[in-house]
C-alpha cells in the first residue's frame, strides 16, 4: 500500500510517522495524535515503514473495537479469534515498522543478538508500564514478543498436517491419488467441523468427540428410507480426526496431551470379504459374446485383462507401453511404481505373464488405457453401472474386486504353490524369499491349469 508522503513528516533530520487518531476510536485510543519515529533518512524506507504502521494500526483498532467493515456479525468464538489474528497481525507490522522481525518472546530470549535484544528494549522503555497507555503496551508487547499467536483451528491444522507433516505420503502420489487422499482424510474432518464449527483444533473436549461418536452411531442404525452405512466407515472417519490430532500434538511438541478421540469406534458386525465369481458364472454371463456390448472398448478390455491376471482394477488401468510385454517368449505385464505413480506395498511389484482372455486384450491395447489411465473413481464408476445393469452381478455382495479373489480361489484349487500365489496377487509374504519366485515361463505353465477357454469373438 503506497501513501506517498500521506501520514510522514521529516524532523530533525528523520522521517516520523505522524497520524491523528480517527474520532471513532477516541474511546479506545485516549492520544489524539500518534507520533513515532521510523529510524530513517531514506524516503523510500520511510514509506515501507509508514505502511507497516498505518497496517497495524488499522488492525488494533479493529481488534479493540470488534469492528470490521467485511466481516459484519459474528459469533462469539469467531470473535475471539478474530480479535486475536488482529492483534497477533499488528503486532508484526508494528514490529517491522520499528525495523524488527516480530519474534515470539521464547524465540527472541534464545536466538536474538544481545545488542538487537537491547535495542528493542529501550525502544520499549519499560519505566512504569502500569501508567502506559493500552496501544503503547501495545507497541511493547509486538517489539519484545508478547502477543501469542492465534490457535490454529480443525481445518487449519488440517492444511499443516497434508502440507508438514504427512507430507512423506504423497510424495511418489499421482495428482489423482493425492486427490483421493486428501479426499479420504479430509472427509471425516469436514463431518466434525459441520458438527461442532471450526473450533480451535487443541480446545476439542472429550464431550466433542462422544458427540461425532454419536452423530456416527445414528447413521449406523437402520432407518426406513436411509442407506445404512458400515461401522468400518465410520471407523475410518474417527481414526483420521484421532490421527489429525494425535499428529498435530507431535508436531508442535505436546505428545502427552490426551487425545479427546481415544478408544471410541465401532465393532463392524456386518464385516465380509468379497465373494469370488465361480468359474461357471465368468464363462456363460461374463464371457459370453455380447455381454459387454454397448460398454466403451477400454472399459471392456481392462475387465478382460483383470479375469486371468488377478490383478487390481488400478493396476491395469495404469499400465502403460513399457510394462506391457508382448515381443518376448512369455509375454507378460509388470506391475511396478512410477516416478509419479506409487503401488500398494513393495510386495505388489510383480511380473505376471499373459494368458487367455488377457493376453487378447493386451494385444488390443499394448499401449495401455489411457482413457483411464489415473482415473480410477471413473473406471469404478463406469464398471459398476456396466455391471449392475447388465446384471453380471451374481448377488449384491460381489465387486469387480471380485475378478481378483476368484483368481486366486481358482489358483489354491488348482494346486499352484502357496508361494507363487502370494507372488502373483502381490501379497506380503512372511516367508523369507529365495530366488526369483520362478522362470516367466513357470509362470505361465503354472497359468495355464486354470485359464478360462478363450470364446470366439471375444477381444
Amino acid at each position: 500500500m503506497q501513501l506517498d508522503t500521506r501520514f510522514l513528516e521529516f524532523r530533525a533530520g528523520h522521517w516520523h510517522y505522524n497520524r491523528r487518531v480517527p474520532s471513532r476510536y477516541a474511546d479506545i485510543d485516549e492520544r489524539q495524535r500518534i507520533r513515532v519515529s521510523l529510524k530513517t533518512t531514506s524516503i523510500d524506507t520511510a514509506k515501507q515503514r509508514r505502511d507497516a504502521m498505518f497496517e497495524a494500526d488499522n488492525l488494533y483498532w479493529a481488534a479493540l473495537s470488534g469492528i470490521d467493515g467485511e466481516a459484519g456479525t459474528i459469533q462469539a468464538e469467531q470473535a475471539k479469534r478474530f480479535v486475536a489474528e488482529r492483534r497477533y497481525r499488528a503486532a508484526g507490522k508494528k514490529a517491522m515498522a520499528r525495523g524488527f522481525l516480530y519474534t515470539p518472546a521464547d524465540d527472541l530470549a534464545e536466538a536474538a543478538a544481545l545488542h538487537e535484544l537491547v535495542e528493542r528494549i529501550r525502544l520499549v522503555d519499560t519505566h512504569d508500564m502500569g501508567r502506559k497507555t493500552a496501544l503503547e503496551k501495545h507497541e511493547a508487547e509486538a517489539l519484545l514478543g508478547g502477543v501469542s499467536p492465534p490457535p490454529v483451528t480443525i481445518s487449519e491444522a488440517f492444511d499443516i498436517y497434508c502440507e508438514k507433516i504427512a507430507c512423506d505420503e504423497l510424495i511418489g502420489k499421482s495428482d489423482a491419488q493425492k486427490k483421493s487422499w486428501i479426499k479420504t482424510k479430509k472427509r471425516g474432518v469436514q463431518y466434525l467441523i459441520n458438527l461442532i464449527g471450526d473450533k480451535p483444533l487443541l480446545a476439542i473436549t472429550r464431550q466433542d468427540a462422544q458427540q461425532y461418536h454419536g452423530w456416527w452411531r445414528e447413521r449406523l442404525v437402520e432407518k426406513r428410507g436411509r442407506k445404512t452405512l458400515r461401522a468400518n466407515t465410520a471407523n475410518r472417519d474417527l481414526g483420521n480426526v484421532r490421527k489429525l490430532f494425535a499428529e498435530y500434538c507431535k508436531f508442535i511438541g505436546e505428545e502427552d496431551r490426551a487425545n479427546p478421540f481415544r478408544n471410541l469406534s465401532f465393532r463392524d458386525k456386518l464385516k465380509g470379504d468379497v465373494p469370488p465369481f465361480e468359474d461357471a458364472w465368468v464363462r456363460s454371463h461374463i464371457l459370453k459374446p455380447g455381454a459387454l456390448n454397448g460398454l466403451n472398448e477400454q472399459a471392456a478390455h481392462i475387465v478382460y485383462a483383470l479375469i486371468e491376471t488377478g490383478c487390481r482394477p488400478g493396476e491395469i488401468a495404469n499400465l502403460e507401453e513399457e510394462d506391457i510385454i508382448l515381443d518376448h517368449d512369455v509375454p507378460h505385464i509388470r506391475i511396478r511404481p512410477k516416478r509419479n505413480r506409487e503401488i500398494k506395498s513393495t510386495a505388489s511389484i510383480r511380473e505376471i505373464p499373459l494368458v487367455g482372455v488377457s493376453l487378447a486384450a493386451l494385444k488390443r491395447f499394448p499401449k495401455g488405457f489411457d482413457r483411464y489411465r489415473d482415473k480410477p473413481d471413473l473406471l469404478s464408476a463406469t464398471l459398476m453401472k456396466a455391471f449392475k445393469v447388465r446384471k453380471l452381478f451374481p448377488t449384491p455382495a460381489h465387486k469387480i474386486y471380485s475378478f481378483r479373489h476368484s483368481f486366486e480361489k481358482r489358483m489354491l484349487e488348482a494346486g499352484i504353490d502357496r508361494d507363487l500365489r502370494m507372488t502373483l496377487m502381490g501379497h506380503t509374504n512372511a516367508r523369507p524369499a529365495y530366488g526369483d519366485g520362478g522362470s516367466l515361463s513357470y509362470r505361465r505353465e503354472e497359468l495355464l491349469k486354470i485359464v478360462h477357454p478363450l470364446p470366439q469373438g471375444i477381444a
